[in-house]
């Protein structure tokens, strides 16, 4: 069990982290999102044990993690911080840089634990390439790789697919986070991409100006966000007045809405007219405004015509679930 215990830090006279807690069972998955500046990287180097706290208790089991003060080399033993920065030895091969994490106990099962760990990243053709003709891409899975040698304990990734191409990262992320699950190892994956977030987080943590501001399993948190901040990490969203789907309605609340969520009528809802077509491969996102001259978002299989004028409706179910009353 990792125990994050009210844990703060500040640089210089910035406070970075306030008083952030949580519990962490271990194999689970757990995935820090937030805006940039809203302290993810720093959680996880706090986690690691690169960090002195101003206050807070950090646990694993029952082994404090203790910062620099405390340890000469920082960094614990049992876990693996995946930065930014790859930190390779660039004049040596993947396989090379891969066996240098290995231990040295079990040097008979070194080979097959390099193309366990290459196939897993998908650089097998890789193997005896020298790291510095790789592209940042490839670099990046060689330091996953690397951090994985030893299977730790627990992984700590930050932005883990941030250099990698888009089609390649699809790829990678159904073939690492399903390995790292199937292993038992504990994940904190902090990112901006609600991709690497939905289907293989069990839980994410939302940080604003150093603060979390909610902790909940993925699929509470997609489809009860408590404020637009949380529901715009997954996507485009719509914050609009209950009075606008409800024209009689006196109540002073807001209901989120994603635009998928719409319901297309000809006659029925509040009314919009298109200003533009967004397309998204398989669908557009329609740009509209309603009544109140506000910006709506929705979904359609196809393009409409501009200037058109369509009713939108979402479900009662949704509404009960998604209205928040504003002070």
């Amino acid at each position: 069990m990792l125990s994050i215990k009210n844990i703060s830090f500040s640089y210089q006279e910035s406070k970075v982290l306030d008083q952030i807690s949580f519990l962490l069972e271990p194999g689970s998955h757990l995935s820090v999102m937030g805006e940039s500046g809203s302290g993810k990287s720093t959680l996880l180097k706090a986690i690691y044990g690169l960090l002195d706290l101003d206050s807070g208790e950090i646990f694993w089991n029952k082994e404090q993690v203790l910062g620099p003060n405390f340890n000469l080399v920082p960094g614990e033993k049992y876990m693996r911080y995946v930065a930014q920065d790859f930190d390779l030895m660039p004049f040596t091969t993947v396989a090379e840089n891969i066996a240098e994490f290995l231990s040295v106990f079990e040097q008979e099962n070194h080979e097959a634990r390099i193309q366990e760990l290459l196939e897993v990243i998908e650089l097998v053709d890789f193997a005896n390439v020298k790291v510095k003709n790789l592209s940042g891409g490839q670099k990046q899975r060689v330091a996953l790789a690397r951090a994985l040698a030893q299977e730790p304990e627990i992984l700590l990734l930050d932005e883990p697919f941030s250099s990698i191409d888009q089609f390649k990262k699809n790829q990678l992320r159904h073939s690492l986070f399903p390995y790292l699950k199937e292993k038992g190892i504990t994940v904190l994956n902090a990112t901006h991409d609600p991709n690497d977030v939905l289907s293989f987080a069990d839980n994410v943590l939302v940080l604003k100006d150093g603060k979390m501001i909610a902790h909940d399993a993925i699929q509470q948190l997609y489809q009860k966000p408590k404020q637009k901040y949380i529901a715009s990490l997954f996507g485009q969203v719509n914050e609009l007045p209950i009075s606008l789907l409800k024209e009689y309605s006196e109540m002073d609340a807001s209901i989120l809405i994603y635009p998928h969520e719409f319901e297309i009528s000809k006659d029925a809802g509040f009314e919009v007219y298109v200003v533009n077509n967004h397309f998204k491969g398989g669908y557009y996102v329609i740009e509209g405004v309603a009544e109140n001259s506000q910006t709506v978002f929705f979904t359609n299989p196809n393009a409409l015509k501009i200037h058109a004028r369509v009713y939108l409706n979402v479900s009662l179910q949704l509404v009960n679930r998604r209205i928040s009353i504003k002070k």
